[in-house]
């Protein structure tokens, strides 16, 4: 997918581009993932987590509670950031916020509005949206 252009797409193709995508990814990238509850954030981060070599691509869960997970690769280490409990920003300095995005594979983080200022420039951002009437296929838009 090109950056800028929107694709509907259903479950599995979702998955599938979610795995094609994480090939694509830089060793320090950061991808903001941007939708509603349900839109399929933790679902595509999955895909992308398999094929980066998560070894358990079926533990990739929602770290809603816990903030953060981290899932070891060939590669280095994958963070998966789910900051929609954070009250405000700053709470990301108590988290080790740079020191773990400095040191990760790849960083995946739901959510992203909540950490103003703390995103790198070179962020890719996916934002993923629900199709009205169709409960089965989501919008992706990818902006690199």
């Amino acid at each position: 997918m090109k950056s800028g252009v929107s694709q509907t797409l259903t479950a599995p193709e979702m998955a599938a581009w979610g795995r094609d995508f994480a090939l694509t990814l830089e060793p320090g990238v950061l991808v903001a993932l941007h939708g509603e509850l349900g839109a399929g954030k933790t679902t595509l981060v999955r895909a992308m987590c398999e094929a980066l070599g998560v070894r358990d691509p079926g533990a990739v869960t929602s770290p809603t509670f816990a903030v953060l997970h981290e899932y070891d690769t060939p590669t280095g280490i994958v963070v998966h950031a789910d900051l929609y409990r954070l009250r405000n920003s700053a709470e990301l300095e108590q988290l080790g916020w740079d020191e773990l995005v400095g040191s990760a594979q790849v960083t995946f983080v739901e959510w992203p509005e909540r950490a103003t200022g703390y995103l790198p420039p070179d962020t890719t951002h996916v934002w993923l949206a629900h199709v009205p009437g169709d409960a089965g296929r989501r919008v992706v838009r990818l902006e690199r």
